[in-house]
């Protein structure tokens, strides 16, 4: 009767283990995901998206977009004002519409702050020249006040490589040096994203500049690593937007034909 009894309750042991296990193995099964095959697209529709359409731009007889800010165009400077005291910009403009550095005035820079954007700047040497290394040609363009490009006539013009014509002053040598000889215009085309700070004023993302010169890739997408210091090492102030900044380094640098879009 003891066997018996010892045989029953080994049987309902196993019987119970083994209902256990196969209830767990049905319940894998239940919570299992099933991966619907994906569908082949066989019609080229289904990958056309026809909204939003870009915004249509069209071009003045100067070749400007109409979405451009015109900062100048050889008509006047109301667009600028001195760096120094806010004053009226005293930069010469000549009858063929160019404008020229007039020494010891100053910087000259925008009335109107700017993000990010994308500048259109045309330049020329001095028609005579004189000098060689960075007192040859020189001038600049700055971003918020804080960033340069630099301009300088870099045509064989032997200068440090960070700081020749297109160079991210002191941070970034350009990728080719596509200056022209001086009796020709440059051409930059400047693509820059501003740097961006949190509301305690640590910086969060770098700010970056794309260049072109006389269409050539120069600068590709480099992060700028703070401001442009003449001495010493990049700063990071917080800031906000900030003007466009033309240096008067002493040259007679001249300019024509710029222009803004904002990003």
């Amino acid at each position: 009767m003891r066997k018996l009894t010892y045989l029953l309750l080994i049987t309902t042991i196993f019987f119970s283990c083994n209902q256990k296990t196969e209830t767990t193995v049905t319940e894998e099964k239940e919570n299992e995901i099933i991966e619907t095959p994906k569908k082949e697209i066989t019609d080229p529709k289904e990958t056309e998206v026809w909204k939003p359409e870009p915004k249509v731009i069209s071009f003045n007889e100067n070749d400007v977009p109409s979405d451009a800010i015109i900062l100048f165009d050889g008509s006047n400077l109301e667009a600028w004002i001195s760096t120094k005291d806010a004053s009226k910009a005293l930069w010469t403009i000549h009858p063929d519409k160019t404008m020229i550095v007039k020494p010891e005035t100053g910087d000259i820079q925008t009335k109107q702050n700017f993000g990010s954007v994308q500048l259109h700047l045309e330049w020329s040497a001095p028609d005579i020249i004189k000098g060689e290394g960075q007192g040859r040609g020189n001038s600049g363009v700055f971003f918020q006040d804080k960033y340069e490009v630099q301009i300088l006539d870099s045509y064989q013009n032997k200068t440090y490589a960070n700081g020749q014509a297109t160079s991210i002053y002191k941070q970034h040598i350009p990728l080719a040096n596509a200056t022209k000889a001086p009796d020709q215009w440059q051409i930059y085309d400047i693509i820059f994203h501003a740097p961006e700070f949190d509301t305690e004023g640590k910086k969060t993302k770098s700010g970056t500049f794309t260049v072109i010169h006389n269409g050539v890739l120069v600068q590709d997408h480099v992060e700028i690593l703070g401001s442009t210091e003449y001495i010493g090492p990049p700063k990071n102030e917080p800031h906000g937007k900030g003007p466009i900044k033309l240096q008067d380094h002493g040259n007679l640098v001249q300019y024509r034909n710029i222009w803004v879009r904002e990003l």
